[in-house]
């Protein structure tokens, strides 16, 4: 056996010892702010928290200490308002340090948190708050009108905090946010003792399929982040952490708080809209030793020049949000020398699915099952499937579910018994798992397209035209066909300076057929200026389904 294949099959047994010896152990009673951040804060006042930088230049940062002291106020404030414990309070902030004090300090309080996108709809914000019977809303002043559009409809909402710019007033009707919290007493920290299986926060799902779930997490979950950091992350005490990610994404809870600060690590926010050159030039000057960002960033990143690019502290590079894409891979090693470890995670959950350190990276998989997580490909009758067959993604929940699942779609029993066959949890995705034990990811249950009988990913016709150099995005969906069923139909965001014409069909065309399976070529393409996405960067398929 040649040494690589020898090393290969060393790491993959390495792996499933760490996963048979794996077992939770979740305190009984627990919150994040008090039994992580302020015990780090008392052994180490000075410790590097966070550290924040603006579009303009602008930095700020902030010690373990200080992040205390100011959660702490946090909590003080909404005790002083009336907040119960359990009493759901809404979080609009973007990547701001005010985000992680506000988080931090609302479930020192018992609360229970609903981070929210700073960029929703009124229609959203009215939906969220009336399904979650929020009393409360700490939102950034940018957000006040698209609040106060639907002010007349909420029922239960009663308190408006707003984090307006130093020097400038809260708006009329609102409460500003940094001097409320001032006024509170920081050293002392509230006394309100929370259960692990308490109610902690709600995710709205983004929707790729239809109107968001509420995602319901205890303060397990925000302890079983720490798995997701040190097994995937690869993250140490100590260490700097760029992620990229919107703070209404549950992809924040993985990577920017609660993942970060279980290990004692610093965290970097950029509050400006992304530009890839920007975030190279940030990269390279902050020098993170472990840098977090969605494919969508990674596709556009790779297309820029790196070969100047100096990262001497960068160890681990990661992606998560959707699959990425294996040409993606390979250009980014080419110019860095770093290999982006994909992982898999779902609202639902912590990370499920990873490529993790140490282990060979196989370009365009899944990875591996995160320790303690039973994560098998199942049929409709719950049977796991043999290698090379696809099936259901599903973790094995039976009675006692792992701490990283999430307890329930909030005050959906329907939805929450859809996603369960037998002891199962099914994610929804489909997969397969290869002889060696790692998946490969098929596509959303609803995405993938049946085609003269054939069953067609969308991922993999993606990836493929993704390598042709005229194309920087794809998406593929089922189109209805006379004969066929359905056949693929691409819509292609083309690279600068190219221009859609019959002939590039045909080239792009020929070029799937030549990457992988013919029969799985797009029939028919449609040239896009962009692509329709959720806030967490995942390509909206229904809408593209909808309107082909």
């Amino acid at each position: 056996m040649p040494a690589s294949e020898k090393d290969t099959h060393r790491a993959l047994a390495a792996h499933r010892e760490r996963c048979a010896a794996f077992r939770w152990d979740v305190p009984e009673t627990f919150n994040f702010g008090r039994d992580v951040v302020d015990r780090f804060a008392a052994a180490d006042p000075e410790r590097p928290a966070l550290l924040w930088r603006n579009a303009a230049g602008d930095e700020r940062r902030l010690r373990y200490g200080e992040v205390r002291t100011e959660s702490n106020r946090v909590a003080g404030l909404l005790g002083q308002l009336g907040v119960q414990p359990g009493d759901p309070v809404i979080i609009m902030l973007p990547r701001v340090p005010e985000w992680h004090t506000a988080m931090l300090g609302a479930l020192k309080a018992g609360a229970l948190v609903i981070p929210c996108s700073t960029i929703l709809r009124p229609k959203d914000i009215a939906y969220r708050a009336n399904h979650s019977r929020a009393v409360a809303v700490i939102a950034a002043v940018e957000c006040a009108p698209a609040v106060d559009a639907v002010r007349p409809e909420f029922e239960t909402l009663q308190h408006f905090l707003a984090l307006s710019a130093p020097g400038s007033a809260a708006p009329e009707g609102w409460r500003d946010f940094a001097e409320a919290s001032a006024e509170q007493d920081g050293e002392s920290p509230p006394q309100i003792t929370t259960r692990a299986a308490d109610p902690a926060l709600v995710y709205y799902t983004s929707g790729t399929t239809g109107p968001p779930k509420a995602v319901l997490h205890t303060h397990a979950y925000t302890w079983s982040q720490r798995v997701t950091a040190e097994v995937w992350l690869g993250l140490r005490e100590g260490e700097r952490i760029w992620t990229t990610s919107d703070t209404g994404w549950a992809k924040a809870a993985y990577s920017v708080l609660f993942g970060p600060f279980s290990v004692g690590a610093e965290v970097f926010l950029l509050h400006a809209p992304f530009d890839a050159q920007r975030e190279l030039a940030v990269l390279q000057d902050i020098q993170p030793h472990v840098f977090c960002a969605p494919p969508t960033e990674f596709r556009l990143l790779v297309k820029q020049d790196l070969s100047r690019l100096q990262l001497p502290k960068l160890r681990e590079v990661v992606s998560a949000g959707e699959p990425l894409n294996p040409e993606v891979i390979r250009a980014w090693s080419d110019a860095t020398g770093l290999t982006i470890r994909d992982g898999y995670g779902q609202t639902e959950t912590i990370l499920l699915v990873g490529n993790f350190p140490g282990i060979p990276v196989r370009p365009g998989s899944m990875g591996l099952p995160t320790p303690g997580h039973q994560v098998e490909i199942i049929d409709d009758s719950g049977s796991t499937l043999a290698p090379g067959e696809v099936g259901d993604v599903a973790i094995r929940a039976g009675t006692t579910p792992p701490p990283s699942l999430f307890r329930e779609y909030w005050k959906d029993p329907d939805a929450t018994q859809k996603c369960r066959n037998g002891d199962w949890y099914v994610t929804g995705d489909r997969a397969y798992r290869d002889p060696d034990g790692y998946f490969w990811f098929v596509g959303r249950a609803d995405d993938v397209i049946i085609s003269a009988g054939y069953r067609i990913g969308p991922f993999e016709v993606e990836s493929a035209l993704i390598e042709h150099p005229s194309v920087l995005e794809a998406a593929a969906v089922a189109a209805p066909h006379p004969d066929r069923g359905s056949i693929v139909k691409a819509f292609v965001v083309l690279s600068p300076g190219t221009a859609a014409s019959d002939a590039l069909v045909t080239e792009l065309q020929d070029h799937v057929k030549k990457v992988t399976a013919p029969y799985k070529y797009p029939r028919a393409i449609e040239f896009v200026a962009e692509l329709p996405k959720t806030v967490s960067g995942k390509i909206r398929r229904i809408e593209l389904r909808t309107t082909r």
